[in-house]
């Protein structure tokens, strides 16, 4: 059994961590929540909350600690845990600036430890049924991609009064996509950087247009807060056909609902949300079909850490490819600053 802990217990923990790592019980032993102050979330049976954190660091048994709490303290969190001989998870985006996560990657390597960011949207319905298209070659040499992470909510951004950058919509929301295009393609040739505070300067950052060139390709990554009709969540057009897929992975709207992985349509797209497939055959015949949604898990991520940890095998999220993250994040804001 491999045995962690949570510090923090709001929506993170209780929503996006706890519901999918009690999937995986026979591997996976939560013994302990930290929490600053009481929660209104419920506490659950067989784990002890507590409000000293000592009671995480000092317990030989703990050797995984997932840091869910607001991001400023990300990086300090992760460093006092790695101190104490802890394995981390980490929320996204990871830390507040590049420098601090290449520093806890490091002194991760130099204790024999290992520091993860949690990108379980990897396991998102959408993408995943993005990749099926993609690996079956129907659309032929892909030419462009576009994901969009859409909103309808001005009260966001019109509540927030002053900028701040672990607020702004590129941390909070590009950490998502961008990441799950860095592992398909990998690091890009070039990128594009259009980001906005639509509601004027010094205001929180509520949009972003990101394109990111791979040789003849280009994928753009894009969301707002202001679109009251969302755009397709992928749009994938080929040198043979066009993917559409407009409607998101459905495990956060159940989540949202309280309506949790034990229910076995859990998550699960129905017809009418699977994506449209449109391509030429190698004869020139035209095609037109619906493509049956993959189905999107997030406990598989905490699967893949469990192999990590316990089995030796490689990290499903390269500390490459968070640096990647962190630092186009970074570039992000300062194209923001120059505007």
């Amino acid at each position: 059994m491999l045995t962690m802990a949570y510090i923090g217990n709001g929506k993170s923990t209780n929503r996006y961590h706890l519901p999918f790592v009690r999937k995986l019980a026979d591997k996976i032993l939560v013994k302990t929540i930290y929490q600053r102050s009481n929660s209104s979330w419920p506490e659950l049976e067989g784990i002890h909350y507590t409000h000293d954190l000592d009671d995480i660091l000092s317990d030989p048994e703990i050797s995984l600690v997932a840091i869910c709490t607001p991001q400023s303290a990300y990086y300090e969190l992760a460093k006092t845990c790695l101190e104490a001989g802890k394995n981390v998870l980490v929320e996204k985006p990871f830390t507040n600036n590049l420098a601090q996560a290449r520093e806890l990657f490091e002194f991760a390597k130099s204790q024999g430890l290992v520091v993860q960011a949690y990108q379980n949207r990897r396991f998102d319905s959408d993408f995943l049924t993005v990749q099926k298209v993609l690996a079956s070659g129907k659309l032929g040499d892909l030419l462009e991609m576009e994901m969009h992470f859409d909103y309808y909510r001005p009260q966001v951004p019109e509540s927030n009064k002053s900028f701040k950058p672990e607020e702004s919509f590129l941390y909070t929301h590009a950490c998502h996509t961008l990441d799950q295009v860095i592992s398909l393609f990998g690091p890009p040739e070039q990128v594009h950087y259009d980001v906005r505070q639509l509601l004027g300067s010094e205001r929180m950052n509520d949009y972003f247009d990101l394109d990111l060139y791979y040789g003849a390709c280009k994928v753009s990554v894009k969301s707002s807060y202001f679109r009251l009709q969302a755009r397709p969540s992928f749009a994938l057009y080929g040198k043979k056909g066009t993917f559409i897929k407009a409607k998101k992975d459905r495990q956060e709207e159940d989540l949202k609902h309280f309506y949790l992985p034990d229910h076995a349509d859990f998550g699960l797209d129905r017809p009418e949300d699977y994506g449209s497939l449109t391509y030429l055959d190698d004869q020139g015949n035209y095609h037109q079909e619906k493509v049956v949604s993959e189905v999107g898990d997030y406990s598989l991520y905490y699967q893949t850490l469990y192999e990590t940890l316990e089995e030796g095998a490689n990290k499903l999220v390269k500390d490459q490819e968070t640096l990647l993250v962190m630092s186009m994040l970074e570039e992000g804001l300062r194209s923001l600053a120059d505007q």
